[in-house]
Protein backbone atom coordinates (compact mmCIF):
# COMPACT_ATOMS: atom_id res chain seq x y z
CA UNK A 1 0.00 0.00 0.00
CA UNK A 2 2.72 2.48 1.15
CA UNK A 3 4.47 1.99 -2.63
CA UNK A 4 0.93 2.41 -4.24
CA UNK A 5 0.83 6.04 -2.27
CA UNK A 6 4.12 7.05 -3.11
CA UNK A 7 3.69 6.50 -6.87
CA UNK A 8 0.33 7.97 -6.71
CA UNK A 9 1.93 10.85 -4.73
CA UNK A 10 4.89 11.32 -7.67
CA UNK A 11 1.85 11.23 -10.04
CA UNK A 12 -0.28 13.90 -8.67
CA UNK A 13 2.64 15.95 -7.72
CA UNK A 14 3.87 15.38 -11.57
CA UNK A 15 0.02 16.65 -12.65
CA UNK A 16 0.13 19.56 -10.74
CA UNK A 17 3.70 20.70 -12.29
CA UNK A 18 2.33 19.68 -15.80
CA UNK A 19 -0.47 21.65 -16.12
CA UNK A 20 0.60 24.78 -14.86
CA UNK A 21 4.05 25.29 -16.77
CA UNK A 22 3.45 22.44 -19.85
CA UNK A 23 5.59 19.13 -19.59
CA UNK A 24 8.90 20.39 -21.50
CA UNK A 25 9.72 22.87 -19.11
CA UNK A 26 9.45 20.42 -16.23
CA UNK A 27 12.44 17.91 -15.86
CA UNK A 28 12.84 14.39 -13.22
CA UNK A 29 14.80 16.89 -10.83
CA UNK A 30 12.09 19.78 -10.53
CA UNK A 31 8.99 17.05 -9.95
CA UNK A 32 11.36 15.50 -7.47
CA UNK A 33 12.24 19.13 -5.71
CA UNK A 34 8.53 19.36 -5.47
CA UNK A 35 7.51 16.48 -4.06
CA UNK A 36 10.69 16.63 -1.90
CA UNK A 37 11.78 12.93 -2.63
CA UNK A 38 14.97 11.91 -4.72
CA UNK A 39 15.10 11.60 -8.27
CA UNK A 40 15.71 7.60 -7.05
CA UNK A 41 12.55 7.31 -5.73
CA UNK A 42 10.96 8.67 -8.68
CA UNK A 43 13.03 6.37 -10.79
CA UNK A 44 12.04 3.54 -8.45
CA UNK A 45 8.11 3.57 -10.10
CA UNK A 46 8.94 5.13 -13.55
CA UNK A 47 11.51 4.45 -15.72
CA UNK A 48 11.63 7.92 -17.61
CA UNK A 49 10.31 11.07 -17.86
CA UNK A 50 8.26 9.34 -21.15
CA UNK A 51 7.00 6.37 -18.65
CA UNK A 52 6.00 9.13 -15.85
CA UNK A 53 4.15 11.34 -19.08
CA UNK A 54 2.39 8.57 -20.20
CA UNK A 55 0.97 7.85 -16.81
CA UNK A 56 0.37 10.90 -15.85
CA UNK A 57 -2.00 11.19 -19.24
CA UNK A 58 -3.65 7.92 -18.35
CA UNK A 59 -4.66 9.36 -14.76
CA UNK A 60 -5.52 12.31 -15.90
CA UNK A 61 -8.15 11.12 -18.93
CA UNK A 62 -9.59 8.74 -16.72
CA UNK A 63 -10.35 10.93 -14.11
CA UNK A 64 -11.80 13.19 -16.75
CA UNK A 65 -13.98 10.58 -18.31
CA UNK A 66 -15.45 9.88 -14.75
CA UNK A 67 -16.00 13.95 -14.88
CA UNK A 68 -17.68 14.30 -17.80
CA UNK A 69 -19.96 11.43 -17.23
CA UNK A 70 -20.98 12.86 -14.27
CA UNK A 71 -22.21 16.06 -16.49
CA UNK A 72 -24.00 13.39 -19.19
CA UNK A 73 -25.69 11.56 -16.08
CA UNK A 74 -26.85 14.56 -13.91
CA UNK A 75 -28.09 16.48 -17.68
CA UNK A 76 -32.21 16.47 -18.16
CA UNK A 77 -31.19 16.91 -21.96
CA UNK A 78 -28.75 18.06 -24.70
CA UNK A 79 -28.38 21.70 -24.23
CA UNK A 80 -28.59 20.93 -20.32
CA UNK A 81 -25.71 18.51 -21.20
CA UNK A 82 -23.71 21.42 -23.21
CA UNK A 83 -24.31 24.09 -20.64
CA UNK A 84 -22.72 21.66 -18.27
CA UNK A 85 -20.24 21.43 -20.41
CA UNK A 86 -19.42 25.16 -20.72
CA UNK A 87 -18.68 25.66 -16.81
CA UNK A 88 -16.86 22.76 -16.29
CA UNK A 89 -14.66 23.58 -19.55
CA UNK A 90 -14.21 27.28 -18.32
CA UNK A 91 -13.32 26.30 -14.55
CA UNK A 92 -10.28 23.56 -15.66
CA UNK A 93 -8.73 25.74 -18.19
CA UNK A 94 -8.43 28.76 -15.33
CA UNK A 95 -5.11 27.53 -15.02
CA UNK A 96 -4.05 25.74 -17.46
CA UNK A 97 -0.59 25.50 -19.20
CA UNK A 98 -1.82 26.09 -23.08
CA UNK A 99 1.67 24.25 -23.70
CA UNK A 100 1.13 21.07 -22.17
CA UNK A 101 -1.10 19.03 -25.20
CA UNK A 102 1.55 20.40 -27.74
CA UNK A 103 4.32 19.25 -25.29
CA UNK A 104 2.59 16.12 -24.68
CA UNK A 105 1.95 15.72 -28.86
CA UNK A 106 5.76 16.96 -29.98
CA UNK A 107 7.87 15.19 -27.56
CA UNK A 108 6.04 12.15 -25.53
CA UNK A 109 4.87 9.85 -28.65
CA UNK A 110 3.78 7.05 -26.32
CA UNK A 111 1.84 9.78 -23.87
CA UNK A 112 -0.02 11.20 -27.05
CA UNK A 113 -1.50 8.05 -28.14
CA UNK A 114 -2.93 7.59 -24.92
CA UNK A 115 -5.00 10.95 -25.80
CA UNK A 116 -5.74 9.97 -29.31
CA UNK A 117 -7.60 6.60 -27.98
CA UNK A 118 -9.56 9.48 -25.91
CA UNK A 119 -10.03 11.32 -27.90
CA UNK A 120 -12.13 8.26 -29.82
CA UNK A 121 -14.38 7.83 -26.80
CA UNK A 122 -14.95 11.53 -26.69
CA UNK A 123 -15.91 11.49 -30.21
CA UNK A 124 -18.26 9.41 -30.11
CA UNK A 125 -19.98 11.21 -26.70
CA UNK A 126 -20.27 14.56 -28.62
CA UNK A 127 -22.35 12.43 -31.81
CA UNK A 128 -24.49 10.55 -28.98
CA UNK A 129 -25.13 14.03 -27.31
CA UNK A 130 -25.92 16.02 -30.93
CA UNK A 131 -28.17 13.41 -32.05
CA UNK A 132 -29.89 13.13 -28.86
CA UNK A 133 -30.78 17.09 -29.92
CA UNK A 134 -31.45 16.58 -32.62
CA UNK A 135 -34.28 13.83 -31.69
CA UNK A 136 -35.19 16.47 -28.79
CA UNK A 137 -35.65 19.74 -31.67
CA UNK A 138 -32.88 21.84 -30.26
CA UNK A 139 -30.06 20.85 -32.50
CA UNK A 140 -30.12 21.44 -36.32
CA UNK A 141 -31.64 18.66 -38.31
CA UNK A 142 -28.93 19.10 -41.49
CA UNK A 143 -25.77 18.82 -39.44
CA UNK A 144 -23.83 15.68 -39.39
CA UNK A 145 -23.30 14.62 -35.75
CA UNK A 146 -20.03 12.95 -36.65
CA UNK A 147 -18.04 15.85 -38.50
CA UNK A 148 -19.13 18.40 -35.73
CA UNK A 149 -18.11 15.66 -33.14
CA UNK A 150 -14.93 16.03 -35.07
CA UNK A 151 -14.35 19.29 -35.42
CA UNK A 152 -15.16 20.00 -31.59
CA UNK A 153 -12.17 18.02 -30.74
CA UNK A 154 -10.25 20.03 -33.24
CA UNK A 155 -11.20 23.47 -31.70
CA UNK A 156 -9.92 21.86 -28.21
CA UNK A 157 -6.46 22.04 -29.26
CA UNK A 158 -6.92 25.47 -31.47
CA UNK A 159 -7.18 26.76 -28.82
CA UNK A 160 -3.84 25.41 -27.09
CA UNK A 161 -1.90 26.96 -29.55
CA UNK A 162 0.06 29.35 -29.10
CA UNK A 163 1.50 30.18 -32.48
CA UNK A 164 -2.35 31.41 -32.76
CA UNK A 165 -3.19 32.34 -29.57
CA UNK A 166 -0.02 34.07 -27.28
CA UNK A 167 -0.84 33.23 -24.08
CA UNK A 168 0.82 36.56 -23.35
CA UNK A 169 -2.36 37.97 -25.25
CA UNK A 170 -4.87 35.27 -24.50
CA UNK A 171 -6.24 33.45 -21.98
CA UNK A 172 -6.97 30.16 -22.68
CA UNK A 173 -9.75 29.65 -20.58
CA UNK A 174 -11.43 32.71 -22.54
CA UNK A 175 -10.46 30.76 -25.82
CA UNK A 176 -11.88 27.91 -25.13
CA UNK A 177 -15.47 29.62 -23.40
CA UNK A 178 -15.98 31.48 -26.80
CA UNK A 179 -15.14 28.95 -28.72
CA UNK A 180 -17.35 26.53 -27.45
CA UNK A 181 -20.06 29.50 -27.44
CA UNK A 182 -19.35 29.50 -31.12
CA UNK A 183 -19.48 26.15 -31.57
CA UNK A 184 -22.70 25.77 -30.03
CA UNK A 185 -24.59 28.31 -31.66
CA UNK A 186 -23.60 27.00 -35.34
CA UNK A 187 -25.07 23.72 -34.58
CA UNK A 188 -28.66 24.48 -32.58
CA UNK A 189 -31.78 25.23 -33.41
CA UNK A 190 -33.71 28.57 -32.35
CA UNK A 191 -35.46 26.50 -29.18
CA UNK A 192 -32.06 24.79 -28.51
CA UNK A 193 -30.43 28.79 -28.70
CA UNK A 194 -32.84 30.11 -26.06
CA UNK A 195 -32.65 26.85 -23.94
CA UNK A 196 -29.10 27.01 -23.67
CA UNK A 197 -28.72 30.77 -22.50
CA UNK A 198 -31.48 29.97 -19.87
CA UNK A 199 -29.16 27.26 -18.68
CA UNK A 200 -25.75 29.07 -18.97
CA UNK A 201 -27.07 32.41 -17.56
CA UNK A 202 -28.32 30.07 -14.21
CA UNK A 203 -24.89 29.31 -14.01
CA UNK A 204 -23.10 32.33 -14.85
CA UNK A 205 -22.84 32.47 -10.79
CA UNK A 206 -21.19 29.44 -10.28
CA UNK A 207 -18.93 30.21 -12.59
CA UNK A 208 -17.62 33.98 -11.60
CA UNK A 209 -17.89 31.79 -7.93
Amino acid sequence: MEELDIKDKILKGAEELFMRYGVRSISMDDIARHLSVSKKTLYQHFADKEDLVTEFSKNHLVSQRSVYEKLRDDSQNAIDHLSRIAVCLKNEMEDANPALLFDIQKFHPKAWSVWINFKKGIVKEIIDNLTKGIDEGTVREDISPEILAIVRLELIQLAFNEEIFPRGKFKVAEVQTQIFDQFVFGVVTDKGRKLYLKYKNKSTPTINS
